[in-house]
């Protein structure tokens, strides 16, 4: 198996050193739509899978496959909620702002010209 470094050795904001990566040619990315949170007094689980009826009949749920489980420590898990709140941060300063309620983003759907 090949690799290749992700990234050097650089000062992040706030002076910490960002830590080098090594990445596997092979790595395959995957998607989720759907995530799941549990843990206990040592770790924090969390449940990747594909919800393929998102907005479907609530009743006649379609089951969601689990395709991945991430477990880590609460150190590393709140160092990836900071992480991923500053990432949300910047995208919705430079793209607005991420609407959850998928009701209004479908209303606001309905009057786009096409």
């Amino acid at each position: 198996m090949s690799t290749q470094p992700a990234a050097e050795n650089r000062p992040a904001p706030g002076g910490a050193v960002v830590q080098p990566t090594i990445e596997p040619a092979d790595l395959e990315p995957i998607y989720t739509n759907f995530a799941r949170v549990t843990g206990s007094p040592e770790e924090l689980i969390l449940d990747f899978g594909l919800n393929t009826a998102p907005v479907g009949d609530p009743a006649s749920p379609v089951p969601v496959k689990i395709d991945q489980r991430l477990v880590m420590n609460y150190f590393t898990a709140k160092r990836l909620f900071y992480t991923l709140g500053q990432s949300l941060k910047r995208h919705e300063t430079n793209f607005g702002e991420i609407e959850m309620d998928i009701a209004k983003r479908l209303v606001g759907q309905q009057g786009a010209p096409r």
